[in-house]
């Protein structure tokens, strides 16, 4: 009897962009500018998740944000204007160095004004910045731990068999081995990217699910917390784009059981994180447990939709339905790190937003609640 054939794995799907020849780009990439720059303007589109750009030629280096023009774009094309009035205004908030580009090129990241000068709908810095300015005296510190899935352009997760799924759980969070971290070669771009452009990333891991990894922007204050998130997860999207494959911020990728992905929020103040903090700590928790539905509302784009589909009790969560806090304990809604517990001050972690949040309204609803001690259902509203 004849042997059975080898068994042939298909080749994982890439974008025929990463097929390109990148040797022959890098011939271009070294050319001179001619004492010009190129800015790299980025802003978040009408889904609320998706990130665009575009790139203008400036006659010399700006050196703050402020000597960087407004521009425009159609929003009609990004879901966020009719095509009869379809212009949007760009209006530059933060610039960091372009590691594709190099220097003296930029990343700008815009806040998007829609025809009248009013806030885009997803443009949600611009109250979140307003917030943290009533606090400021406060140093509200965030740390973000983005969690993420790297897909083929095919959707199947990247390195997983085409016809099946790796093993279990277990072996691969903060895993090494070509059987158990799948795509280390994007982490290690992406990690000296962003430390290249300027962006505050603070570590990265191999997480609980294969081909799922995390990494963790912070500290940062107020405002700049979302600021500098956001230029990660585009640079993080560029990466991916060069190597061919897709980066997934989808709360639950893969449904089974499997790990879901979350964006994990520390969060701390002055008061906090000095002597006597852990009470100001556990009065914060207090008042997060009277305000649950607001923010389960406000850590997805969808309403809490999406981590409804994640936050099931199981795989280190907890249950989106009930507020829960205890020291150490990774399925509750808030964890207080045990060195926290030990020392009686510190910080607290929410475990609740999802991996595909928005940082402005996840930073903004801590600060509403914890800081300015809302209460109820809704957003104060201070303009009035």
């Amino acid at each position: 009897m004849c042997p059975p054939p080898p068994c042939r794995v298909k080749n994982m799907a890439t974008s025929a962009s990463s097929k390109l020849n990148k040797a022959v780009k890098q011939q271009y990439m070294d050319l001179p500018q001619g004492g010009k720059v190129q800015a790299l303007y980025i802003w978040i589109d009408g889904s609320g998740e998706g990130l665009r750009c575009k790139t203008r030629t400036l006659d010399s280096e700006p050196k703050a944000v402020e000597d960087l023009p407004e521009w425009n774009f159609d929003g009609s094309s990004t879901y966020q204007s009719e095509g009869s009035n379809s212009d949007m205004f760009l209006i530059p908030v933060a610039m960091f160095r372009d590691p594709f580009r190099k220097d003296p090129n930029k990343l700008v990241l815009c806040e998007v004004l829609k025809y009248n000068r009013t806030p885009a709908e997803t443009n949600l810095r611009h109250t979140c910045k307003q917030i943290m300015s009533m606090v400021q005296n406060n140093h509200p510190w965030f740390g973000m731990e983005q969690e993420y899935t790297l897909l083929g352009i095919d959707g199947h997760p990247f390195g997983w068999p085409s016809n099946g799924f790796p093993g279990p759980q277990g072996p691969y969070y903060c895993a090494v081995g070509a059987d158990k971290a799948y795509g280390r070669d994007i982490v290690e771009s992406h990690y000296r990217a962003c430390l290249y452009a300027g962006v505050q990333i603070c570590g990265t891991n191999a997480e609980v699910m294969p081909a799922q990894w995390e990494f963790q922007i912070g500290p940062c204050e107020g405002i700049n917390m979302g600021d500098h998130l956001w230029v990660a997860r585009f640079i993080l999207h560029r990466v991916c784009e060069d190597f061919g494959v897709v980066v997934s911020f989808d709360p639950k990728p893969i449904s089974g059981n499997w790990n879901g992905a979350g964006c994990h929020t520390n969060f701390s103040t002055k008061d906090m994180r000095e002597e006597g903090g852990l009470k100001v700590i556990e009065d914060a928790i207090e008042m997060l447990a009277k305000r649950h539905s607001y923010h389960i509302r406000a850590y997805d784009p969808k309403g809490g939709l999406d981590n409804a589909r994640r936050l099931t009790g199981h795989h280190e969560t907890s249950n989106i339905d009930e507020f829960s806090a205890g020291v150490a304990n990774r399925g509750a809604s808030i964890r207080i790190p045990r060195m926290v517990g030990q020392e009686k001050k510190g910080y607290f972690e929410d475990r609740r937003p999802s991996a595909n949040c928005d940082p402005y309204i996840v930073t903004e609803a801590l600060v509403r609640t914890c800081l300015l001690k809302e209460e109820g259902e809704e957003p104060n509203d201070y303009s009035k």
